[in-house]
């Protein structure tokens, strides 16, 4: 009888799960995680072949499995009593930072991506190009992981990535201008979320600005504000770990007024400000900076002459740039911004119907290894 039990009971819950499945709604973005989630694969010959549809497939159940919050949460909660510092692969170091469990990367997909950024750049030789390449927390505070965490060193991948395209375009690296902060009392990340901080991106945009030959605005030209202290991230929303002291963040408003207008094509809209404080009352107060993820928008400022170094720019990004593209404003008129995981178009179209002549390539360490979107540089 207790076999029986056993059994259908068993049973019974695995029927119940697949029903629910089916017969939940199926949710495109997760607020929770703040990240677009799998949709359903699609079976051709082609990714039938390439193991395509079988990793989807994967994905889609996963993202979409019933309760998926819940159980990670009662998971989190188990692991915390066992007073084990991992969970849903974020550890719990010291101070209160979490990271994002780092393995060994698999360098064919790298040299994938970085063939698809040198081929970008030969076909496009008259075009001033960087790419800067942005460590996550994991790679500039490795003393701050749990006991015995297994991390590979970041730096070590930057280094080969480098390698790959320096002789194609201008590669900034940035263990070059973050690796010295990394031991200062101002943090350079947020301890709970996988961005750096307004701060981090101010390093970020000192060094470009350097190698562009314009002269940065000093810190003591902006009015820094802070915004909020109750930031949980996306480290914490993966985790689940309980304990831990929020984030604040804070934005670099211009002293002199600059004027910015900021269109968001994916809804045909004009704003007057790259900054959305609605978001500050939910969950993904990141998205105060450009009012989150847009596939395609642009950024207009109003410039005096003399300020002036660049009519435009394109920049093609991960979310790292949005608190970064604030800064960008001080020196350019016109930013177009593309999110390539997003961005379904030919780029180089765009470039050519629009006259740009300035590319920014910015992309944390861990988007960039496993972004296969990146491949559509040559669409």
């Amino acid at each position: 009888m207790t076999d029986r039990i056993y059994v259908w009971g068993f049973v019974g819950l695995l029927f119940t799960m697949s029903v629910l499945f089916f017969l939940l709604p199926i949710q495109p973005f997760s607020n929770v995680e703040n990240r677009t989630l799998q949709k359903a694969p699609q079976l051709t010959w082609d990714s039938l072949w390439s193991k395509t549809f079988s990793d989807e497939s994967e994905s889609f159940v996963t993202d979409h499995f019933p309760f998926r919050n819940q159980w990670v949460w009662t998971k989190s909660m188990l692991e915390q009593l066992r007073l084990q510092q991992e969970n849903n692969g974020i550890y719990k170091g010291a101070d209160g930072y979490l990271f994002e469990k780092l393995s060994v990367p698999v360098y064919e997909d790298i040299k994938a991506y970085t063939a698809a950024v040198q081929l970008y750049a030969q076909k496009h030789p008259n075009t001033n190009i960087t790419f800067m390449l942005a460590p996550t927390s994991i790679g500039l505070y490795p003393e701050r992981l749990p006991w015995l965490a297994q991390a590979y060193p970041q730096n070590e991948v930057n280094g080969f990535i480098g390698k790959q395209v320096q002789d194609s375009l201008n590669f900034i690296d940035g263990f070059d201008f973050l690796g010295s902060a990394a031991s200062a009392d101002r943090p350079i990340y947020y301890k709970t979320d996988h961005h750096w901080t307004t701060y981090g991106a101010y390093l970020a945009y000192f060094a470009y600005a350097q190698q562009m030959g314009w002269t940065p605005v000093a810190e003591k030209d902006f009015t820094i504000e802070t915004i909020t202290h109750s930031f949980l991230g996306s480290y914490h929303t993966r985790s689940q770990f309980i304990g831990l002291e929020p984030d604040s963040i804070e934005v670099y408003k211009d002293k002199n007024g600059i004027q910015t207008n900021m269109y968001i094509a994916d809804t045909d809209q004009t704003v007057g400000s790259m900054y959305d404080p609605s978001y500050l009352a939910k969950k993904d107060k990141y998205s105060y900076f450009l009012g989150g993820v847009h596939a395609l928008l642009t950024l207009h400022s109003t410039l005096p002459a003399e300020r002036v170094e660049l009519n435009k720019i394109l920049v093609i990004k991960d979310s790292y740039a949005h608190s970064f593209l604030p800064f960008l404003t001080q020196h350019v008129q016109d930013i177009h911004v593309i999110d390539i995981r997003y961005y379904n178009g030919s780029i180089s179209d765009y470039m050519a119907e629009n006259g740009i002549e300035d590319v920014l390539m910015l992309f944390n360490t861990t988007t960039f290894i496993g972004e296969r979107n990146l491949l559509k540089l040559n669409y």
